[in-house]
């Protein structure tokens, strides 16, 4: 199902064969505000690059917090892509690691001003009996031009992307062949 933007949506698990996929990849960012929206991009590539893989469902969000940690619920695997600015890397290096290994909880769109980080609001979620997912990984462009009006890249940015596109197809292949039979 696709919701008035186009995008898909995740449907009703209680009914025979609406299942949704067990492995959800969420491109985040802000497509008009330059490098931030790279994550947006990456995820429009992957989800082209899948076809129609019934394992795999993709989407793209600009919330955190709350709003992120719903789209997650009854996903056992999920991937953010997303920009970060660390400062620790050059602009357009490409990192993947556990969402639990963020150094920063409040980086990136893992958090919101108006809301809590994606970390606390999964604890809460767990708490309350919610399905989370038994492992998330963040792969990360680290960017500067986070603020900037527009749809545009910056060169170390958009040089980055098939990387990043290859690299999160790389973590859904080994989850995928790992998991073959569980899902």
């Amino acid at each position: 199902m696709k919701d008035s933007e186009g995008r898909q949506t995740k449907t009703d698990s209680s009914s025979a064969g609406n299942r949704p996929s067990p492995v959800l990849v969420v491109g985040l960012g802000n497509p008009i505000l330059g490098d931030d929206g790279v994550g947006w991009a990456v995820a429009r590539e992957v989800s082209r690059r899948l076809g129609a893989q019934n394992k795999v469902e993709v989407d793209c969000a600009a919330l955190g917090g709350l709003s992120l940690m719903e789209r997650l619920i009854d996903y056992k695997y999920v991937i953010l892509i997303d920009s970060i600015e660390t400062g620790r890397n050059p602009v357009g290096s490409v990192t993947s690691f556990p969402l639990k290994a963020l150094s920063n909880p409040t980086a990136g769109h893992t958090s919101s001003t108006h809301d809590t980080t994606l970390m606390t609001a999964l604890r809460t979620a767990e708490s309350m009996g919610a399905a989370i997912p038994q492992q998330i990984d963040v792969v990360a462009i680290e960017a500067h031009n986070l603020y900037d009006f527009s749809e545009e890249f910056t060169p170390p940015i958009e040089a980055a992307i098939p990387e990043v596109v290859e690299t999160v197809l790389g973590l859904l292949q080994k989850v995928l062949l790992h998991e073959e039979g569980h899902f």
